[in-house]
């Protein structure tokens, strides 16, 4: 083996003993979380709340009129809280509610954690804040949420999910408004920390 192939043999032994080393102890998620940030800097990802802004009031980007049918919230749904205490989401009804699913082990998840924390930091005192945990130990989620210092308000299941929350994509986040609509279904991860959504959520009121 000459010099050139033994440096190729060291550099694939380093990047496999990292790579097995980030899966044993589980932080290839947030490694591959933290690379999709890039992804969400650009905006591709995001939901377009000005369309869905001027759908609601009948108003499309020409002036013209278009139909908004918002759906109805089933509001039976009970979760746990951080401190194992129960809530119902029907204790929420008439408030903007932000539900977002989230798991510990999805990497999309982990990569718009950050702005759904500056979000709840700039508006969570006006609108409620849902952070569905799927994951099957509820600890490893409060254990996350509390390494990271976020402080968001984590909960998981106590029942079923009505069938209208059973998306099959994760993340998938949830806007109710003050009216107890679907005012926004979006699945996969987006950067929620911009201006145009903390506007769309101050218009839900």
């Amino acid at each position: 083996m000459d010099k050139d192939q033994r440096k190729s043999w060291i550099q694939y032994g380093v990047i496999t003993v990292v790579a097995i080393t980030l899966y044993v102890t589980g932080l290839h998620t947030e490694v591959i979380g933290f690379a999709q940030r890039g992804l969400l800097a650009t905006g591709l990802m995001n939901p377009d709340v000005e369309h869905i802004s001027q759908a609601a009031t009948g108003e499309n980007i020409n002036g013209k009129s278009t139909s908004s049918d918002r759906l109805p919230v089933d509001f039976n749904l009970n979760l746990i809280d951080a401190n194992g205490a129960t809530k119902s989401l029907e204790e929420l009804r008439g408030k903007v509610i932000f539900i977002n699913k989230w798991a510990t082990w999805c990497p999309p998840c982990i990569a718009e954690m950050p702005s759904i924390d500056k979000l709840h930091e700039t508006i969570g005192d006006e609108v409620a804040f849902v952070m569905l945990s799927l994951d099957e130990d509820f600890e490893k989620a409060k254990a996350f949420d509390k390494r990271k210092g976020y402080g968001l308000p984590i909960y998981t299941l106590a029942s079923s999910l009505p069938s209208m929350f059973r998306s099959s994509a994760i993340p998938t986040t949830y806007v109710i408004d003050a009216d107890g609509n679907v005012a926004l279904e979006h699945e996969g991860m987006a950067d929620y920390n911009t201006k145009e959504f903390k506007a769309f959520l101050r218009g839900l009121k």
